[in-house]
């Protein structure tokens, strides 16, 4: 008897999360990291790292943050639309006060 071939198995990859300044604070941490099987939206992976720190003020932190996607600023765009591909590091800055 022949054994099917086993169905390709999807290799979850990473993307990184980086806070500074305010959201670190918020966050408790300076960084997370999510598991993906996929590129995932900007609005979407934003919602899983809510769920990471339930209660804390997070949520109000990076609805003010400028944000990047590796070096790519991308605030003005809508979360929505914005693809965050496996291996990206995504940072959260608050506004800083001062010069």
């Amino acid at each position: 008897m022949v054994t099917p071939p086993e169905p390709p198995r999807s290799e979850t990859q990473v993307i990184e999360a980086r806070y500074w300044a305010g959201a670190k604070q918020a966050a408790g941490t300076d960084a997370d990291r999510l598991e993906v099987e996929g590129p995932v939206t900007l609005a979407d992976l934003q919602q899983r790292l809510l769920g990471l720190h339930p209660g804390a003020r997070l949520g109000d932190v990076l609805a003010v943050c400028s944000v990047l996607v590796d070096d790519r600023p991308v605030t003005t765009e809508d979360p929505g639309e914005v693809v965050v591909s496996p291996g990206s590091t995504v940072q959260f800055l608050p506004p800083f006060a001062g010069g």
